[in-house]
């Protein structure tokens, strides 16, 4: 393990510190290494006057997040999504974390737009409001008007955030290191995958062209659609910190009583939601992984709006298939099929015994049937199969991980529009009118169309290429070569056990006319003939004796 670098050290000295004041120091006095100093702490003076903290666990640990800054937000708020790998308390509080941060100087602001275009802003914008209407971690919004009269919001990079970020994420992949060496539980939880997982997804997020290109992709793909609407992303103004996006006006998902005094019908608004989510996720395959309350907002005709492209998922089509028919299969109460579905999918290993699969997947399942259909929970379901899987060494799907978290994003937003949503009945035509399209004549006329440019290609070349293969197998010139390195091996141990059998033969018929010449000469002494069928026959013997390398 790499040493720590005495900046660290000091930024470690903080950490600490803030865990003290939030009593989370039983976490530190855990770790192996600092298991011989706890009774040091136990004589500190100050600690006999504490009285017992009424606070949670899951509480302190997100106050602490927040007193550390804004990157550990953000990590806790990734960290929130690995409800596979987190006590439900404590996903369920990290959950609540919200990007409260205070925004930087709109000179700053200024300066980065300007560095990034090499024009003054008033050059670029009719109008620059310099007081942001939106901070976060990593970004914070302004409100501007182009000289064409069109509304727009800049979105600008925090200056100086790369280098607080490379800081803090070293010095957690150095504790995570830590915890994994010394943790009792460091292995299983996998601490520095998750610290990788935040690595990605927060350089992703720094990076507004991809963003922009994401924007792009989504409102592309519900162009004309009358349940959601994206904003109009302005590529001229494209830059890696900086991005310029029309302005929407809306009300936020979460204003249930403003939506209900502007005469919104909640239980379609509800079952709209369902249906946006279904439709990113099977039939585009580009969904919005951060569907939180703070980036979805509500047209007057009850149209959403989305907003914050930052973090965008995708499934392969083979992950869509398994994940409707595990759906389908769930509420059949098919859980032979459900076990089955995993180990064709991959996501465990391929000897898992399906019959134990089945029935810890039976035990997870059939206790949510004791509920109304409208009270069963996708999001949690999809949790406890995942729980479950692990057991059986599944691995750890990072697109299925998004997935469910936005799955629970969203029936949470439903349900708090409409409380009686019943996702079943509302997902179920989209999941078997989906898999009709995918097995059914239109998944094969849809094949034959993509698959029909390529064949035409390739078509005029197969007369020839037909021709010249019968024509070799009528002059008996047509050969047919098979590669298999199992049989290359098979074949190899039997010439090898061959020869060791030859050897074995021939060194014991040397010895055995080496012994007889022996016997018929009579003569004093070891004869010549001997010498020169015994030798051999003992070397041979040896050679066809030897272990084998």
């Amino acid at each position: 393990m790499r040493l720590i670098r005495p900046s660290q050290f000091v930024h470690l000295l903080r950490i600490n510190r803030v865990m003290v004041r939030h009593r989370l120091d039983e976490i530190i006095l855990s770790i192996h290494f600092m298991r011989p100093f706890r009774i040091l702490f136990a004589l500190l003076p100050w600690r006999w006057l504490r009285r017992r903290h009424a606070t949670s666990r899951a509480v302190r640990i997100r106050r602490t997040l927040e007193d550390l800054g804004p990157i550990f937000v953000k990590f806790g708020q990734i960290l929130s999504t690995r409800r596979d790998l987190l006590p439900d308390d404590i996903a369920d509080e990290l959950a609540r974390l919200q990007d409260r941060v205070a925004p930087f100087p709109g000179d700053e602001a200024r300066a980065i737009i300007e560095r990034a275009y090499r024009k003054p802003v008033e050059e670029l914008f009719a109008e620059f409001d310099a007081t942001p209407i939106a901070s976060a971690s990593i970004a914070q919004v302004h409100a501007a008007r182009l000289h064409n009269g069109d509304e727009v919001v800049v979105k600008v990079v925090r200056p100086g955030i790369m280098p607080q970020i490379e800081r803090d994420i070293a010095l957690l992949y150095y504790l995570a290191g830590l915890a994994e060496r010394y943790w009792a539980d460091g292995r299983r939880l996998r601490p520095t995958e998750v610290v990788a997982e935040f690595d990605r997804v927060i350089h992703d997020e720094l990076d507004l062209i991809r963003e922009a290109s994401n924007a792009a992709q989504l409102r592309r793909n519900f162009e004309g659609s009358s349940r959601l609407y994206v904003p109009r992303v302005y590529w001229d103004w494209a830059r890696r910190d900086v991005m310029v996006m029309e302005r929407i006006y809306g009300t936020p998902i979460g204003d249930i009583d403003t939506l209900r005094a502007q005469g919104i019908d909640m239980k379609r608004l509800a079952e709209n939601g369902v249906d946006i989510f279904y439709t990113q996720v099977f039939r585009h395959n580009f969904f919005h992984a951060d569907m939180h309350p703070g980036n979805i907002f509500v047209s007057p005709e009850g149209r959403y709006i989305a907003v914050d492209f930052g973090i965008m998922g995708t499934l392969s089509p083979e992950d869509k298939r398994y994940l409707a028919e595990n759906f389908i299969a769930f509420f059949n109460r098919d859980y032979q099929r459900v076990a089955e579905l995993h180990v064709e999918s991959g996501w465990v290993p391929p000897q898992t015994r399906v019959d134990e699969f089945e029935s810890a997947i039976r035990a997870v399942c059939e206790p949510n049937f004791n509920k109304p259909l409208k009270d069963i929970s996708f999001g949690h379901v999809l949790l406890r199969l995942f729980q479950t899987a692990r057991r059986f060494d599944m691995v750890v799907q990072p697109q299925l991980v998004l997935l469910q978290k936005t799955l629970l994003n969203i029936e949470g937003l439903g349900r708090q529009l409409y409380p009686d949503l019943d996702l079943w009945q509302t997902a179920k035509p989209f999941l078997e009118e989906w898999m009709k399209e995918q097995t059914g004549p239109r998944a094969l006329l849809s094949r034959l169309r993509r698959n029909l440019p390529a064949w035409s290609e390739k078509l005029p070349e197969l007369p020839g290429l037909m021709h010249d293969v019968l024509q070799k197998a009528r002059d008996g010139k047509l050969e047919i070569h098979y590669r298999s390195d199992e049989l290359a091996r098979l074949r190899d141990d039997l010439c090898h056990q061959h020869r060791r059998t030859l050897l074995g033969i021939t060194g014991g018929s040397l010895i055995i006319s080496a012994s007889l010449a022996a016997l018929t000469t009579g003569t004093a002494g070891i004869p010549l003939a001997t010498w020169l069928l015994g030798v051999p026959g003992l070397g041979c013997l040896i050679a066809a004796l030897r272990p084998q390398q």
